[in-house]
């Protein structure tokens, strides 16, 4: 195949950027895992939907194969309990067969009155679900894929683990392990298993509803988009870094935050 052909395949190629590909979605129920996991199956994945609670991941599974055409499969489970996420890969294999892509999206970000009253129990709450279960489950996942020949891993972080605030420490500082994270298992599983980061700003999710609007309409003036982002607007980036036009980055931060980040 000459250079031009395969420019033009590749070309093609973004219509169905995943294509024949299997992908795992961590808390993709609803916000932005929601909207990753249906951007994946119209870009012809077939997609594990996973969160704590299957009825939601059930609804969302049979909309989208009646939608997209692709199989789309439904699991329980909290990415906090370490014994669990060894098992819901064996399941996301026995329905789909090997995972090539898997997005690490579930998180949480309580509120606390103050950082003095963060209890023992919320920080370790906080810390299994952003950065034990994701550990584990790139541990385990990426075996699996370099024995196979590659695949892609996809952790969704935060920009405020670029700008943490007293407001949200606790979950700033387990996103900036995240960060590091992928910084290691890129090294670790690479040249076959890319793994990388989105750094998300705010966004107009389901969380959000607990924000102050004229506080947040106040902060963003200062920010180049000033405004938040629509949960779709994730999604160039999580298909970009988890498809074929991505093949030589790994080990990488993308912030898609709205020029946050760019901001004083």
């Amino acid at each position: 195949m000459s250079s031009l052909d395969a420019a033009v395949a590749a070309a093609r190629a973004l219509d169905q950027p995943l294509a024949g590909r299997r992908a795992l979605v961590t808390g993709g129920s609803r916000g932005l895992g929601r909207e990753i996991a249906i951007a994946f199956a119209a870009a012809g994945a077939d997609v594990a939907v996973a969160s704590r609670k299957k009825d939601a991941c059930e609804e969302l599974a049979e909309e989208l194969a009646s939608a997209t055409g692709r199989r789309v499969t439904a699991h329980a489970a909290h990415v906090g309990d370490w014994d669990r996420l060894d098992p819901l890969l064996d399941e996301v294999e026995q329905e789909l067969g090997p995972l090539d892509v898997l997005v690490n999206n579930a998180g949480m970000a309580p509120l606390y009155s103050s950082l003095e009253e963060v209890s023992e129990a919320l920080f370790d709450k906080v810390f299994a679900v952003n950065v034990r279960g994701p550990f584990r489950l790139m541990a385990a996942a990426g075996k699996r894929m370099v024995a196979r020949g590659g695949g892609a891993i996809l952790n969704i972080s935060s920009m405020g683990s670029q700008r943490p605030t007293a407001g949200d420490l606790p979950y700033t500082a387990a996103k900036s392990a995240l960060n590091t994270l992928t910084a290691g298992f890129a090294q670790e599983y690479g040249p076959s298993v890319r793994v990388n980061t989105i750094l998300a700003g705010p966004f107009a999710t389901d969380i959000s509803k607990a924000w102050d609007p004229e506080a947040v309409a106040r902060m963003a003036q200062d920010w180049p988009a000033k405004r938040v982002g629509e949960p779709h607007e994730i999604v160039g980036a999580a298909l970009y870094l988890c498809g074929p036009h991505a093949t030589y980055t790994t080990g990488a931060l993308l912030a898609v935050d709205g020029g946050r980040l760019a901001a004083p």
